[in-house]
């Protein structure tokens, strides 16, 4: 049984990273479609041992296309995922455009699986934004068991968050200041290079930025509508895996080391927790894997039942790309969606 499966945006970070993890997982594919914008049209990507020329998105019929997996930006899911959902594709969205609509459900497979049952009043699936995705892997299996009432988290994140430019946009300035160039700021609105940004997507009225809002609404909507959360969004010099340190207060007594045997068993979590030099994970050790890491659990002395954690995860792997395809396998392991095409 194979689903036929289109990656809209696949000439950008995470579309290519969509079509490895789609390959390196087995999803089970009768074909998949490489789309893009027409400025892209006929450029080559890679699937498996396959190259699959660039298709345009405009002129694409979706009629026997069973998934779509959308990582092309907000603008253009808003205009296209409610057509592509209408045509009886499944699209899981990797933009913001449709993650706070109530009739799109919002996924994390650890984490809400059972929301993935709403799908088809829009024919629509919402990927969380990167920051949230690793965060609520890791705060659900201990919010199950001692009630998260409030959390406090400041974001380290990496410049692929901001695409293809913002890792431009650091090798560039970092060659240029060994260089004793001049250094230009134009994806981020200071240097990057040496130094960090606390300022990620737009300003709001009571000036917080977007991604701050965005992780205490996904996080409501996903693990619990009762949880308090306050965030700081920080852009860092670092190519790939965002680090959060996650304050986290409880309704229920628990002990790091309760917290630690928790999330040793949890799916999607792995503890590198050694109160040692280097005992610990950093972005680059995350880099091209799946998990959720979590070092650094301890109590916080200043509050009763409340811990202290370091979550790092890659950005482009847990926080976009194998999150979708994750949605995608749960459709089939549920039998959600069954194939357009009957195989010969």
């Amino acid at each position: 049984m194979g689903f036929k499966v289109a990656v809209v945006g696949a000439t950008g970070n995470v579309g290519r990273e969509m079509l490895n993890i789609l390959e390196e997982r087995g999803f089970p594919v009768s074909e998949v479609v490489a789309l893009a914008s027409r400025r892209s049209q006929g450029t080559e990507v890679s699937f498996g041992d396959k190259t699959l020329k660039v298709k345009a998105l405009d002129t694409y019929d979706f009629s026997d296309t069973d998934i779509a997996i959308m990582s092309a930006g907000g603008n253009i899911s808003k205009e296209w995922s409610p057509k592509i959902g209408k045509q009886g594709c499944v699209v899981i969205d990797n933009s913001s455009a449709f993650r706070y609509d109530p009739e799109v459900p919002l996924i994390v497979p650890e984490v809400n699986p059972d929301a993935i049952e709403g799908f088809s009043k829009k024919n629509i699936i919402a990927n969380p934004n990167c920051s949230t995705a690793q965060m609520v892997v890791a705060l659900k299996p201990l919010h199950d068991v001692a009630t998260i009432k409030r959390v406090v988290v400041a974001t380290y994140q990496s410049v692929s968050g901001a695409g293809k430019e913002g890792m431009d946009e650091l090798f560039t300035q970092t060659r240029a200041v060994f260089v004793a160039d001049p250094v230009e700021a134009k994806k981020f609105t200071k240097r990057i290079a040496f130094n960090v940004i606390p300022h990620i997507d737009v300003f709001m009225e009571d000036g917080s930025t977007k991604e701050e809002w965005k992780m205490v609404a996904e996080t409501k909507k996903m693990l619990d509508p009762k949880i308090k959360l306050t965030a700081t969004c920080v852009r860092v010099p670092v190519f790939i895996g965002h680090s959060e340190a996650v304050n986290v207060e409880f309704e229920k007594p628990i002990t790091a080391d309760e917290a630690r045997d928790i999330l040793r068993e949890a799916p999607g979590c792995l503890v590198i927790d050694k109160r040692e030099d280097g005992g610990y994970i950093t972005p680059i050790e995350s880099a091209g894997e799946d998990a959720t890491y979590i070092s650094r659990i301890r109590e916080d002395s200043t509050l009763d039942n409340a811990l202290n954690m370091w979550i790092v995860s890659d950005n482009l792997r847990k926080g976009a790309a194998l999150n979708a395809v994750q949605i995608a396998e749960l459709l089939v392991e549920r039998g959600l969606i069954q194939p357009k095409k009957k195989a010969a």
